[in-house]
C-alpha cells in the first residue's frame, strides 16, 4: 500500500508502507531506502 509521509517541515515521501511506530511516526519504502516521517492525512471533501 503506497502511503505518505513528512520529513522535515516540506519533505514529502510517497512509498510502499513499512511499519508504524508507537510515536506516530511512520516507515515507508522508497528505491530500496527506508525513510521515517509523520503520515499525511488525506484531504476530506467538504460537503456543499
Amino acid at each position: 500500500m503506497l502511503r505518505t509521509i513528512l520529513i522535515g517541515s516540506c519533505i514529502f515521501i510517497q512509498g510502499e508502507f513499512v511499519k508504524s511506530y508507537a510515536d506516530g511516526r511512520m516507515a515507508v519504502r522508497l528505491d530500496g531506502k527506508i525513510h521515517i516521517g509523520h503520515p499525511v492525512e488525506p484531504a476530506h471533501r467538504l460537503a456543499a
